[in-house]
């Protein structure tokens, strides 16, 4: 059933506006500023250029070097498996290079870990693994990953060779 639109004493339409015009119009112009509010916003967070002072103050922060900290170890003389008449061995000097000293401090006391786990890897490697600049980085590679692995949470960012011999 439709509605039937009022008429006036005599039949012919009514000009009254219906009640929801207003609230419709309402509605559009609220939607409108709601949209301009939300441009204004997005403008000024993602669009705005930073100032020359925030612009100095990022630049001055990316300079800052932190003091890097290096915790040397006890030399190791290692034997390796052989094939041959004599056993080889390898004589081994590290330092741990670690981006803050505070960190340093905490892997101090677990440097006896770090030594065995260097120690049960290199136990097994065999003078053909340490041929050639290949494979002294997958050395320094996989003793990098087993020390992080043994002072977790705290991180070593380089394994330095001071010495290295194989003999």
């Amino acid at each position: 059933m439709s509605k039937k639109p009022k008429t006036d004493e005599e039949g012919a339409p009514s000009e009254e506006a219906p009640k929801g015009g207003k609230k419709k119009l309402i509605m559009i112009a609220g939607g409108v500023v709601l949209l301009a509010a939300l441009g204004g916003g997005g403008w000024f967070f993602f669009l705005k250029k930073p100032s020359a002072e925030q612009v100095a103050a990022a630049e001055a922060a990316k300079n800052v070097k932190k003091p890097v900290s290096f915790v040397e170890m006890k030399d190791m003389v290692i034997g390796i498996t052989g094939g041959q008449d004599r056993q080889p061995f390898i004589k081994v000097k590290v330092v741990l290079e670690i981006a803050d000293a505070k960190v340093s401090e905490d892997i101090k006391p677990l440097l006896p870990r770090v030594e065995d786990a260097f120690q049960v890897f290199m136990r097994e490697l065999r003078p053909s693994d340490l041929e050639g600049s290949a494979g002294m980085y997958r050395l320094k590679e996989e003793l990098l990953r087993r020390v992080n692995v043994t002072v977790f949470p705290a991180k070593v960012d380089a394994v330095l060779f001071k010495e290295l011999l194989v003999q």
